[in-house]
């Protein structure tokens, strides 16, 4: 498996069967690297969604019509995304499990809203934010918390699903900040690997992992901080 972190929010993950992204946040994302963008859609399977909000859902209308990738998130974000031409989706919602073929997600609980505002100044709500557990037959188990605080059902998480790959949000104001998110992933989770998002984009939040490297020093799992772009190998 390999991990690509393309800035904010949004991976690339590749495994021998699938090529996945998650909230493919590219376009305004002031940490994405535009020289990315080809090797990220291409050979696309999958765009997986956390929620609705705009630095998450970002390209995937564009991307799903480019690629014809499958889109996988809560049934109502795709219901929306169905109005905005996306036709290959596969809805769910928190606590079910899709099954894909080369792998499975389960859409599990995040605190956090979950909402488009249309250039008319009008909301949707866009169903529950949620988190992504993607099962793979010969790969580790990953945990893609999507925008979040702490909150003590992560251990029925753990217990349901036993995450081998944490991808954790740290960037504080809009999602749980490093020092409360090194304490999730040591109190509910026996992680191998954790991998920090969700800071170094906007100014309005943390620019650096320091906070949640700090509070994960001494854990036994793995710390993964690449640069934008770079990709972590499991």
């Amino acid at each position: 498996m390999k991990i690509k972190w393309l800035g904010h929010s949004a991976f690339h993950i590749e495994t021998a069967k699938a090529k996945i992204l998650i909230d493919p946040f590219f376009t305004g994302n002031p940490a994405f690297r535009e020289s990315e963008r080809k090797a990220a859609t291409a050979g696309l399977t999958h765009i997986l969604l956390t929620h609705g909000h705009g630095d998450h859902v970002g390209d995937t209308v564009a991307i799903a019509k480019e690629t014809g990738a499958m889109v996988v998130g809560n049934f109502d974000l795709c219901m929306w995304l169905g109005r905005q031409g996306v036709s290959n989706m596969d809805p769910g919602n928190t606590g079910g499990t899709i099954q894909l073929g080369a792998f499975s997600v389960t859409l599990v609980t995040a605190l956090h809203s979950s909402a488009q505002i249309t250039e008319d100044g009008v909301s949707h709500s866009l169903g529950s934010a949620g988190g992504l557990v993607l099962h793979f037959d010969d790969e580790p188990t990953l945990y893609h918390m999507g925008d979040t605080d702490i909150f003590s059902d992560m251990a029925l998480v753990h217990e349901l699903h036993e995450p081998d790959i944490g991808i954790v949000p740290i960037g504080d104001r809009f999602t749980m900040g490093g020092a409360v998110a090194s304490l999730a992933c040591q109190r509910y989770f026996k992680f191998n690997t954790a991998i920090p998002c969700h800071y170094g984009s906007f100014p309005i939040i943390d620019q650096t992992p320091q906070t949640f490297v700090a509070g994960m020093d001494g854990a036994s799992t793995l710390v993964a901080t690449p640069e934008v772009g770079g990709v972590v190998t499991l």
